[in-house]
């Protein structure tokens, strides 16, 4: 059953780009990294298609055979392949890393988004697309980085929560922070119905930081980002 969205508000990001209608701008080439299902990765195709998003997905690539994401992006006519992320459980070895490297190259990748890509990126990687690899965590970061950040929320006891994009570097969700949205911690709540609405809240702001990204209405300044907003 699809979930509820829920109240939220809008991040400054979108805000921004209500203002900014898409025009005939250049392209940006990604490249979407996943493991899982791929709704992120749905919610960006399907915005770069209604025009709201000025870039086009030149390759999808996951480190599970039969990811759903694969079978989503195949759907759509998407360039996607599974490449074996290796020895490690948590972390491509040295020659899947330098398989991913090459396969988003040779595609024209000139930023690499992780939608639910369950392996740290780290070292060359990193190095291959500096400051051009995001991630989105589901939280308001810094607060509860790492795994079921929804369900730290809930056992913490706040009543906000949400998600945020980011660059990726070489901490574990650490990086620099491009967006973020909040949703309330309802009373009733518990960790899937929490979860639930903090992916819907995903699908809203991935493509939204995307887009301006794509813009080149985003850039980095030490720890922080700025916005053409906050100029």
């Amino acid at each position: 059953m699809r979930t509820p969205p829920g109240p939220f508000r809008l991040s400054r990001l979108h805000v921004l780009l209500r203002t900014r209608p898409v025009s005939n701008e250049k392209k940006l080439r990604l490249g979407i990294l996943g493991s899982g299902k791929g709704s992120n990765m749905v919610a960006i195709a399907d915005s770069i298609t209604a025009g709201s998003v000025p870039a086009e997905i030149a390759l999808v690539l996951a480190d599970v055979a039969d990811a759903g994401i694969l079978a989503r992006a195949q759907e759509r006519g998407l360039p996607a392949k599974f490449i074996p992320p290796g020895r490690f459980r948590t972390k491509l070895d040295e020659t899947a890393e330098a398989a991913y490297i090459a396969a988003l190259k040779e595609a024209g990748v000139e930023l690499v988004v992780l939608a639910g890509f369950m392996r740290i990126l780290k070292g060359e990687f990193l190095r291959a697309f500096p400051q051009r690899v995001i991630n989105i965590h589901p939280s308001l970061l810094p607060a509860f980085p790492g795994l079921e950040a929804w369900r730290q929320a809930l056992d913490y006891g706040v009543k906000f929560t949400g998600c945020t994009v980011h660059f990726v570097d070489q901490g574990v969700d650490t990086g620099p922070i491009i967006g973020q949205q909040t949703v309330p911690v309802l009373s009733r709540d518990d960790a899937d119905t929490l979860h639930g609405r903090i992916q819907f809240a995903e699908r809203q702001l991935y493509p939204v930081a995307i887009s301006a990204l794509a813009r080149g209405l985003v850039r980095v300044e030490g720890r922080k980002t700025v916005t053409q907003a906050t100029e």
